[in-house]
């Protein structure tokens, strides 16, 4: 039931801010698509390609998000216990990692969706080289090999490493920007400070996800090599070239609608993923309605065989011996 929620709130929150992702993509790869400005853009895409055209891709993002979620929470839960001491407690800064990690192998497993969402972004919707998202994956795959649906991913990784640092940069500091602890926190100040946070980490990452961008748009197999700016071999050589041609600030561009679009996606995900959740505990029997909160009278609250047996052994592991010492 968390997955299937997560995964309609996702969908819900990629399809409303698909536009932005679009403008994001065509703006790190480069070319003629975002000189006119964010709306220039938009206008010209619209006329060139129809009203459609700014949900490109968006299909492919949407069906990626369950076996993402899977894999990112499984290894989650994995990390977690292993980073967690021994009397239950995880630091943030351990938290990050293990969500880092997490999203790393859901990440290398998924990736080439993410491949195929940007080629078919990055193509005339009208004249197509793809026609949807098998054909997409059929015709690289033997084309360009394997390798090409993982082309960019080494940035993708490596990207990982400021967007922890960012992360953990903005919850170590939250305390003192709202001057009382995390614990006494409202929704409201948890909503922003995942917008912050990801504002943060996201432009201290964002030239990987340009370079990763460029990298997976890039073939000569397709019109005008994909469409990129610049041409290079590798990752190194497109942060060269990209630097070089466009300048520091091009390793940056399409980071204003990737900053826009922060705010009504997490809105969108958290209080979707918030409804369904009260839809889940009304259908379980344990609130009297989805719309709030309370209890229905009569209801079990009482901890499950499995987190009894765990608290027993809590106790056991870290009470016991501390009782018996002092008996002693």
């Amino acid at each position: 039931q968390r997955l299937g929620c997560a995964g309609l709130a996702g969908a819900l929150s990629l399809s409303l801010t698909a536009p932005l992702e679009l403008l994001t993509v065509l703006a790190q790869v480069g070319g003629g698509h975002c000189r006119e400005g964010l709306r220039g853009a938009g206008q010209r895409l619209c006329r060139a390609e129809g009203l459609r055209a700014l949900w490109k891709g968006n299909l492919t993002a949407c069906l990626r998000l369950w076996p993402y979620s899977a894999l990112q929470l499984a290894a989650a839960r994995r990390l977690v216990i292993l980073f967690t001491d021994e009397l239950g407690h995880i630091s943030h800064w351990r938290a990050i990692m293990a969500g880092s990690l997490a999203g790393m192998v859901a990440t290398t497993v998924t990736y080439p969706t993410d491949v195929i969402k940007t080629r078919l972004i990055v193509q005339n919707r009208l004249e197509p080289s793809y026609q949807g998202i098998l054909h997409a994956f059929y015709k690289i795959y033997h084309q360009e090999g394997l390798l090409a649906l993982y082309r960019g991913i080494s940035p993708a990784i490596l990207g990982a490493v400021p967007f922890s640092a960012g992360s953990f940069f903005v919850y170590i500091s939250l305390d003192k920007i709202w001057r009382e602890p995390i614990v006494r926190f409202t929704p409201l100040q948890n909503f922003i400070n995942g917008c912050v946070a990801a504002g943060v980490a996201q432009t201290l990452s964002f030239p990987f996800e340009t370079v990763k961008r460029k990298m997976q748009a890039q073939s000569p197999w397709l019109p005008h090599y994909g469409a990129v700016d610049v041409r290079f071999t590798g990752m190194a050589d497109c942060f060269r070239q990209t630097v070089k041609n466009k300048g520091v600030r091009g390793l940056w561009s399409g980071l204003t609608p990737s900053l826009l679009k922060i705010v009504p996606y997490f809105g969108v995900m958290f209080s979707t993923f918030e409804f369904c959740k009260r839809v889940c505990l009304y259908r379980n029997g344990y609130i009297e309605s989805p719309l709030n909160y309370k209890l229905t009278p009569g209801v079990d609250q009482s901890l499950q065989p499995q987190e009894l047996r765990e608290l027993k052994r809590l106790r056991r592991e870290n009470f016991e011996p501390r009782k018996s010492g002092l008996e002693n």
